[in-house]
């Protein structure tokens, strides 16, 4: 029986690095803040050159990805799923979206603006701070759930996890601590119910 993973696709020929520069150095477009912030989810074949196609459409029309996070899919080995989100018009994106959904190694690309999902990030944040002061620090961080992951003599790092708006505010209540580092993951998501992500 024949795997929903293996349709039949044209093969495409991967773009020359003039293609890749001349795509990057377009000049980007005027995207204003109005503009949503979509989360499309795109099933892929483990294979070279898959992120670099994807990417690729996104950047011919002058589109920023705010945040792409891969990892492997356990229920089928050999794909993996991008998470990609990005902010503009959704007449715009629909039709990169198909562009996308066409590309060799692609299986489908969803969407999920609007829809009911489950999603998370997770961040890692290093403060400078003396023992003596840590208290406010700690009590911001019991207060969004987040854990001490490491601490030394002068400076501590935590681990927050949730939805975008609650690591944006717990970030920036903790930037006059004297923010070091941060590393974040960017969204990830699952449709609720028996959709398909």
């Amino acid at each position: 029986m024949e795997s929903r993973h293996d349709r039949a696709r044209v093969p495409a020929i991967d773009p020359e690095p003039e293609e890749i520069m001349s795509a990057a150095s377009a000049a980007p477009a005027v995207v204003p803040e109005s503009n949503p912030l979509h989360t499309i989810s795109v099933l892929v074949r483990n294979q070279p050159g898959v992120l670099v196609r994807v990417a690729l459409v996104f950047a011919r029309r002058g589109y920023n990805i705010e945040s792409l996070v891969v990892s492997p899919d356990p229920t089928d080995a050999g794909f993996s799923r991008m998470t990609i989100t990005c902010r503009g018009a959704a007449d715009t994106l629909e039709q990169m979206i198909r562009q996308v959904a066409k590309l060799v190694d692609v299986v489908h690309a969803i969407d999920h603006t609007g829809q009911s999902v489950v999603e998370t990030e997770i961040a890692l944040i290093k403060l400078q701070a003396e023992v003596g002061e840590r208290t406010e620090i700690l009590q911001i961080a019991e207060h969004y759930k987040a854990k001490v992951v490491d601490c030394g003599t002068d400076s501590l790092i935590l681990r927050v996890t949730g939805g975008s708006e609650k690591l944006d505010s717990f970030i920036s209540l903790l930037r006059p601590f004297g923010l070091v580092e941060l590393v974040r993951s960017g969204k990830i998501l699952m449709t609720r119910g028996p959709e398909t992500t």
